[in-house]
């Protein structure tokens, strides 16, 4: 299983209880939970700097036996807007395969296709050289669900991606893909390719990159502050203009909403982790989680909180204690980030008040454990931000940077609470850390708000309707062109 060990400071047996609690959930859930949970990730789309390890699969086998005898039979469910893409040919093509949300996101949609009868194929441009356990172990993952993977390059690679009804681009980065492997057939495949983009760093903004972006049929980008930028930024830097352009917001999965909505499964994973951290209880844990770097603002939610934890000692107030936790931690990539961000709680000496723990794609026990959600990103925010929906589904309120995609996601006063990018958002963030901390009733009325936000417009079926009215388009306009030609 993805790899979940607390790194901190060295005074608990973490592992011990880390088989524990993953015990307890391979018991309680279906199969199809525990395996989505390697199938998923809660760092968000837009970056591709999350990875970690996948283990522990074989040795869960008894386990999940076990769990798949405990599924319950569920109602029959209406059949999926998506159904209309049975038989077709989809082609997607990935820049990487890894555990980081692009990829992820573009399996899930692959699972979803293949799960209406669609035949679906996948490419991954850049394979790392020689034996890699991630990529081995995805590609098999989808091989068992009926997705066919294919090499990027070469006469296959071509011809597939001539036989397909429609071709799905993932990140602008695979863009380079349509020169280097169609070369003079790319003018028949961009009719039907459908780009789906989730950056929205300046970076990504090059022509080599992006120069058919005008001539393919569509681009789905997660959310309407990113769309904007786009298209700004392509005119003005650029000077291209952008296709027809949809917004498509993410929606959790069934498996996620499973343990969300489940409260023996949230009571046990709660008490599991919190024993595994070594905090109590009634302690009140706020969580940042996401890859650990500057963009993320980790460096900042720890000012935050420190300034947090001075005013409650000033004014005296009399509350359980509080506690960080930083989820997505690399110690074995030992950066200089990471490295100041455990010298300022050092110095600080608020080491029994904060947490690092190693990234994983397992956030479900996280959401169960923690009282309130951290989202701290800097700059222009998250294109979307997944784990803020993820979050809400668990009754969580949300502290996020009023930037990005959290603006379309959390209600401010309602579901959580906004604050400003950069430093002035420091002492902002304090504050509504001591506000959550004070006041119980608000702090779970948020939590039921943002829950009822999700069942309202951010589950799978949302994200899944959203989609098929985008296929749906872009199929529609592939044919035109297609008729168009061979007229």
């Amino acid at each position: 299983m993805a790899k979940h060990t607390a790194v901190g400071w060295g005074h608990h047996h973490y592992h011990h209880l880390q088989n524990r609690w993953l015990l307890a959930l391979l018991l309680m859930l279906s199969v199809s939970t525990v395996i989505a949970f390697f199938m998923r990730s809660a760092f968000d789309s837009c970056d591709r700097t999350v990875s970690a390890a996948v283990d522990g699969i074989g040795s869960s086998r008894h386990v999940i036996q076990v769990a798949e005898k405990r599924t319950t039979p569920i109602a029959a469910v209406k059949p999926s807007p998506l159904s209309f893409m049975k038989s077709k040919v989809v082609l997607l093509v990935s820049h990487e395969l890894s555990l980081s949300g692009g990829p992820l996101l573009l399996m899930e949609l692959a699972f979803l296709l293949r799960s209406v009868g669609a035949e679906v194929y996948w490419m991954t441009i850049m394979k790392p050289s020689g034996t890699d356990e991630v990529t081995y172990s995805l590609e098999h993952k989808m091989l068992d669900r009926g997705v066919q993977v294919v090499s990027a390059k070469g006469k296959e690679a071509l011809d597939t991606a001539l036989r397909a009804d429609l071709v799905i681009l993932n990140t602008a980065v695979a863009g380079k893909w349509l020169d280097v492997v169609l070369k003079g057939d790319v003018h028949r495949v961009l009719p039907k390719v459908l780009w789906w983009i989730h950056e929205m760093r300046g970076h990504y903004f090059k022509l080599d990159y992006v120069k058919h972006l005008p001539f393919v049929a569509g681009a789905m980008i997660d959310s309407h502050v990113t769309t904007e930028y786009w298209k700004n930024r392509t005119q003005e830097r650029l000077k291209i203009k952008m296709p027809d352009t949809y917004v498509v917001h993410l929606g959790n999965s069934k498996e996620l909403m499973q343990v969300a909505e489940d409260t023996v499964a949230k009571r046990v994973l709660r008490e599991h982790v919190r024993e595994s951290l070594g905090v109590l209880n009634e302690d009140l844990l706020f969580a940042l989680i996401n890859s650990v770097s500057r963009g993320k603002g980790q460096d900042l939610f720890l000012r935050s909180f420190y300034e947090a934890l001075q005013l409650i000692k000033e004014k005296k107030m009399q509350i359980p204690p509080l506690h960080a936790v930083i989820v997505g931690s690399d110690m074995s990539a030992q950066t200089k980030f990471e490295m100041e961000l455990r010298d300022y709680v050092v110095q600080k000496k608020i080491q029994d008040r904060v947490h690092f723990v190693n990234k994983t794609l397992t956030v479900a026990p996280y959401l169960a454990a923690i009282d309130v959600l951290v989202q701290n990103s800097q700059a222009r925010g998250e294109c979307f931000g997944r784990i803020t929906i993820e979050a809400m589904a668990f009754q969580l309120p949300v502290l996020g940077t009023a930037a990005g995609g959290t603006t379309e996601i959390v209600v401010n006063g309602t579901t959580g609470l906004l604050h400003p990018v950069g430093k002035p958002g420091v002492t902002p963030l304090a504050k509504n850390i001591v506000k959550l901390a004070t006041h119980v009733e608000r702090r779970l009325t948020m939590g039921k708000r943002g829950y009822e936000r999700v069942k309202e417009r951010f589950l799978e079926r949302h994200m899944a309707e959203r989609i098929a009215r985008v296929l749906k388009e872009v199929l529609r306009k592939s044919k035109t062109k297609s008729s168009r030609h061979i007229g």
